[in-house]
């Protein structure tokens, strides 16, 4: 039988809420730096198997999360493309070249790259119970290619903004490529025991509504649909940060089984306008469950209450943070498993 975050994600209005938390295994929980200082860099903690698999563990001994989320970084679909890819201690992940300075095609794909997360994904899987969801993810394109153009993160994606308008064939042909090793990504996720994935697209509240017309609804139902053609079972998540009013034509539009909604959505507005019966996802403020105190009690029951007429899986608005207390998620934990519809 699936557990409860599967049946939710499939349609189901639960009595009670499952939960999971984007960023769950990081960097909050003493047992995940403890290996860091161990193991190694993240990259190398990514790419030692069996020390991913402990990491995406660790939040379900500790918590009891309803899902586990797989321990790795949407920067890998760019370093199976040939990018080289570093995370720099206080900087953040580097990729070159960056293709605001050179072709796509100049770059050599490196498959094997990915068969390691794939094997996390296998081991993960294994040492869960039924009643627990194995989530497989990947970056989406828009969000991905920001990261290929640029070479890095960035306040307003300014250069691959510049680039999609300056030239958009040649942008296109970077989606593109991303397009397809995402799908070939997601499905081995998927064939190695993933039960559900989700689409990150951190950056996507970047663009103007034509402009999130072609870079992120589209390629994200590109994706969808040939993911789907090959796992119509799976449901997948599509998260659009900071879509704002776009977000119920993403919803209609791209084909996902579930939206995961950021902090700055009012969850009675998102109850509203998203299409009837469409599972979601969210949406507390991770700034809130830092901080703790009666507000966060509050807040956990408006969000809970304003999706009570629909299949909801409880999550933040964005990844936890770092300096986030133990005790708060546990006491959100608390919270949300007392409440019922």
């Amino acid at each position: 039988m699936p557990g409860i975050l599967l049946d939710t994600l499939r349609g189901t209005n639960t009595k009670h809420r499952p939960i999971w938390l984007m960023r769950q295994a990081g960097r909050y929980l003493p047992e995940y730096r403890e290996l860091r200082a161990e193991k190694g860099g993240f990259l190398a903690l990514v790419y030692d198997t069996n020390a991913a698999a402990e990491i995406t563990l660790q939040p379900l001994r500790r918590f009891g999360f309803d899902g586990a989320i797989l321990f790795s970084d949407i920067l890998i679909v760019p370093y199976a493309m040939g990018q080289d890819l570093q995370f720099l201690a206080g900087e953040g992940p580097k990729l070159s070249p960056r293709l605001v300075d050179t072709a796509l095609k100049a770059l050599t794909p490196v498959s094997e790259r990915l068969s390691p997360i794939y094997e996390t994904v296998r081991k993960v899987r294994s040492q869960l119970g039924p009643d627990k969801t194995m989530l497989g993810f990947a970056g989406s394109p828009w969000t991905v290619a920001t990261y290929m153009v640029a070479g890095e993160g960035s306040r307003d994606q300014h250069e691959t903004r510049a680039m999609a308008y300056r030239d958009p064939a040649a942008f296109e042909a970077i989606i593109d490529g991303v397009i397809q090793v995402t799908v070939e990504y997601l499905c081995g996720q998927i064939e190695a025991g993933a039960e559900a994935v989700q689409l990150f697209d951190s950056w996507a509240g970047s663009l103007s509504p034509v402009q999130f017309e072609r870079w992120v609804i589209g390629p994200n139902a590109r994706i969808v649909s040939a993911v789907k053609a090959r796992h119509p079972e799976t449901p997948i998540i599509g998260f659009p940060k900071g879509s704002g009013e776009k977000l119920p034509a993403y919803a209609r539009e791209t084909g996902v089984d579930a939206v995961g909604i950021d902090e700055t959505i009012d969850p009675l507005w998102a109850a509203r306008e998203l299409p009837q019966g469409l599972p979601v996802q969210g949406n507390l403020d991770p700034l809130l469950l830092l901080s703790g105190g009666d507000d966060l009690d509050s807040q956990i029951h408006a969000v809970l209450d304003a999706f009570a007429d629909r299949p909801h899986v409880f999550n933040l608005g964005h990844g936890i943070g770092q300096h986030t207390p133990i005790e708060n998620v546990e006491r959100l934990l608390a919270t949300v498993r007392a409440w019922q519809r």
